[in-house]
């Protein structure tokens, strides 16, 4: 079933630090996790270099939510500290989408 629309994104653009300790595990747990929590939608991911991981939402309240969820915060702390030379989030509101499908 399509999300309705409006619906929203949270694009996550990053660059990794060659420091791999734990972040394969944590990537994994972090997307279980937020596959949990309500209104989450979707999930796509893809690096060569440039990583860029979008999450979908039902509302800006419930990535508020994932935000702040405990272990969520404790994953963005390791991040900063470690794996991450540089990211940039941005939150988009989806009012239309189409696809091609062959």
């Amino acid at each position: 079933m399509e999300p309705q629309q409006p619906y929203y994104a949270v694009i996550f653009t990053s660059l990794r630090t060659p420091d791999d300790d734990g972040y394969a595990e944590m990537a994994v747990e972090m997307e279980e996790l937020a596959r949990k929590q309500p209104g989450f939608l979707d999930f796509e991911s893809a690096r060569d270099g440039l990583g860029i991981s979008i999450s979908y939402w039902e509302s800006l309240q419930d990535i508020a939510n994932w935000k702040a969820q405990l272990d969520h915060r404790e994953a963005q702390r390791k991040g900063i500290q470690q794996w991450y030379s540089w990211y940039k989030v941005r939150v988009c509101r989806v009012d239309r989408e189409y696809e091609f499908n062959k």
